[in-house]
């Protein structure tokens, strides 16, 4: 069984909070300008190192494979400019991807100044499918 079928088995998910911001973020992933993404402690440990993921586009279809590269705590006060870069959402300073996360974070069970993030950085393994049209 090569490579191409592996993605059939794994755990697969979408980035953001809605089909649209699925597609737009899933965009920055296969063009290479998305390398990271964080979420709340509160919703779990949801990787580790090693680990590989499909990452669905906003109706649900497999489009690529990423792998989780470093995983680490930090408090969303903390966070660091060269961390929010890689999320590569085209913040153009840390007060921008703040202010964004801030409001993604209060949609999505709430937010705290130093509330504690998983950060993860990944590499992008493989494209599946027509992903390279998302």
């Amino acid at each position: 069984m090569g490579d191409s079928n592996d993605w059939r088995s794994l755990e697969r998910f979408a980035f953001g909070d809605n089909p649209e911001m699925a597609d737009r973020l899933l965009g920055f992933v296969l063009a290479g300008a998305k390398t990271a993404t964080c979420w709340s402690t509160a919703e779990g440990q949801q990787t580790e190192l090693g680990k590989r993921m499909v990452v669905t586009d906003g109706a649900g279809r497999p489009r690529a494979v990423v792998e989780t590269a470093s995983l680490q705590q930090v408090r969303f006060c903390d966070v660091a400019w060269d961390f929010a870069a890689a999320e590569g959402e085209g913040d153009a300073s840390l007060e921008a991807w703040r202010a964004g996360h801030r409001a993604y974070f209060t949609r999505n069970g709430g937010f705290a100044p130093d509330m504690l993030l998983w950060c993860e950085r990944f590499r992008l393994v493989e494209v599946i499918g027509e992903g390279e049209t998302p």
